[in-house]
């Protein structure tokens, strides 16, 4: 290989794909299509016709607002058990005090393999009406009566986090591990000489150490959170009473393929797409990310 070659390969590997210029009108056509679409009424590809903001006045009906308010709740609480829980195991198992640290790794990590219908149908059966299913079995246990885990909001809400976590809890014990695993060992003999508990190098230590992984983990946690469509399905499927498992993106399939509205369905996106925005920028905004360091 000549030295030209190399050198044009390098400067292929230092551009990022999205500066290309063959490559932005991909990236364009489709945002600029929805932001145009959300100004129409689509009853075909041949019969579009431009109502300004229409979309946008009828969007917050109480199904919009019910999918809104379900979409908060469900990221909410996907950030805070997706965010410590997996933390608290990767701290475990990167003390050094568990034995096998790598098969417990691949254990947790080996649900993020699989199907979320498979997962999502196993689960509806776990937490199903019946008396007979393995979670009102359980609380039989403790004398409580059975419950219709998907009938409602707060139940429904437990058993979708707790679908999330088995799900997703591996990956970002990686995550951690591999941050935790980036600091000096040398600050941790220090710590211990001059007398610091476990809990204290971990808040002085640990968790200062991985403050980029925590920031992406929760970035990446909230865009889950907002996005989450599969889980619902699965979980739900077409019997969704009174739309408690309805997220926005579930509302904007709704919209777009069941009522045939595509113009209402690319304002749904786009609303989403700033709520996102408004709630990342914040959150980096919280943790300091766009602090500079002294």
């Amino acid at each position: 290989m000549n030295e030209s070659s190399l050198s044009r390969q390098t400067t292929l590997r230092k551009k990022h794909w999205i500066t290309d210029p063959k490559v932005v009108p991909y990236v364009l056509y489709p945002f600029i299509s929805t932001i145009m679409m959300s100004f129409q009424r689509i009853d075909g590809p041949d019969n579009v016709e431009w109502i300004g903001t229409a979309n946008y006045e009828k969007l917050w009906n109480r199904n919009f607002k019910q999918a809104l308010a379900t979409t908060f709740r469900y990221a909410f609480w996907d950030v805070v058990v997706l965010t410590i829980v997996p933390l608290i195991f990767a701290v475990i198992l990167n003390s050094g005090s568990v034995k096998y640290p790598s098969f417990f790794k691949s254990v947790y990590f080996i649900p993020a393999l699989t199907s979320t219908i498979v997962v999502g149908i196993v689960f509806r059966l776990a937490f199903g009406s019946l008396p007979t299913a393995p979670a009102n079995r359980l609380l039989a246990l403790f004398g409580l009566p059975p419950k219709d885990w998907l009938m409602f909001a707060d139940t429904g809400n437990f058993v979708l986090i707790l679908l999330t976590l088995w799900r997703w809890m591996g990956v970002n014990i990686i995550y951690y591990i591999s941050g935790l695993q980036a600091i000096p060992t040398e600050l941790y003999e220090a710590a211990k000489i001059d007398g610091a508990s476990s809990v204290q190098q971990f808040f002085h230590i640990s968790l200062p150490g991985i403050k980029p992984v925590l920031i992406y983990v929760i970035t990446i946690t909230v865009l889950g959170g907002f996005a989450m469509f599969t889980e619902s399905v699965a979980l739900w499927a077409q019997n969704n009473p009174g739309g408690v498992g309805r997220t926005i993106v579930g509302y904007m399939y709704m919209v777009g393929f069941y009522k045939n509205n595509m113009g209402m369905a690319s304002a749904v996106g786009l609303v989403l797409l700033g709520l996102v925005l408004v709630v990342n920028l914040l959150q980096l905004i919280a943790m300091g990310f766009f602090k500079k360091e002294d």
